[in-house]
């Protein structure tokens, strides 16, 4: 059995992989923005009242920046990798927060939740790896309140401006390369091929609606290298 082709895919044993340093590579190879990005997204939420869904939550860092921000708010976070829900459950733990974010395995694609139980939801560079993505975001809606948020950050490839063809050397060779450098593992050539497929803004805007999505909003981050797409279901 090739092992290398089980992992290297997007999916849950991949990032199992490199769940040790996938903060401090998500910091060092998007210069540290990556904060300032998720800053956007958990703000966008805005609950009035209830549970907040975290998608793809990883090592935690959105799903504990909710409910950081909304005190009021219990967080489920939902991921495939038990590798990444590990660090993660030690995060929650070390920030006190263990009795309003919970942390489960799962798929995004079959969520194992009832109908509008969340008062948002949201999902953070994950959208990319869900293999039906306009299955992962019906899944979001579904598991939505109406009138709720669903929010959704993503990398991009910049296809436009003077800044996209620096953006696009630093997606195809400086990550796949520095990140195979800090963590040892190949499987970051895998952010490369996904980034580059991801579709532009406006078609991934369309597929939102598509989904269940009303008045979506869009936001660039540096010229396209990342979006932040905000609608309500």
């Amino acid at each position: 059995m090739n092992t290398k082709a089980i992992v290297a895919d997007g999916s849950g044993q991949m990032f199992d992989q490199i769940a040790g340093r996938y903060d401090l590579l998500n910091r060092i190879l998007s210069m540290g923005m990556d904060r300032g990005w998720r800053r956007d997204l958990v703000c966008a939420l805005a609950p009035e009242d209830g549970d907040v869904l975290d998608v793809a939550t990883g090592t935690a860092d959105v799903a504990l920046s909710v409910a950081k921000k909304y005190q009021h708010a219990r967080v489920v976070g939902l991921d495939p990798s038990g590798g990444m829900l590990e660090v993660g459950r030690h995060k929650v733990e070390a920030a006190n927060l263990s009795d309003r974010v919970e942390l489960m395995q799962g798929d995004a694609q079959a969520m194992p939740f009832d109908d509008d139980r969340f008062a948002a939801s949201c999902i953070a560079f994950g959208i990319r790896n869900v293999p039906d993505r306009r299955l992962g975001l019906a899944e979001m809606v579904r598991c939505t309140r109406p009138g709720g948020v669903i929010a959704v950050l993503e990398l991009g490839e910049p296809r436009q401006g003077l800044l996209a063809p620096f953006a696009r050397f630093h997606v195809h060779h400086v990550v796949p390369r520095l990140g195979a450098l800090l963590s040892g593992a190949q499987e970051y050539r895998y952010l490369q091929t996904s980034v580059a497929a991801f579709p532009p803004s406006d078609s991934f805007a369309q597929m939102m609606h598509e989904a269940g999505c009303s008045a979506v909003k869009v936001k660039p981050f540096l010229a396209g290298v990342a979006h932040l797409y905000i609608g309500k279901k």
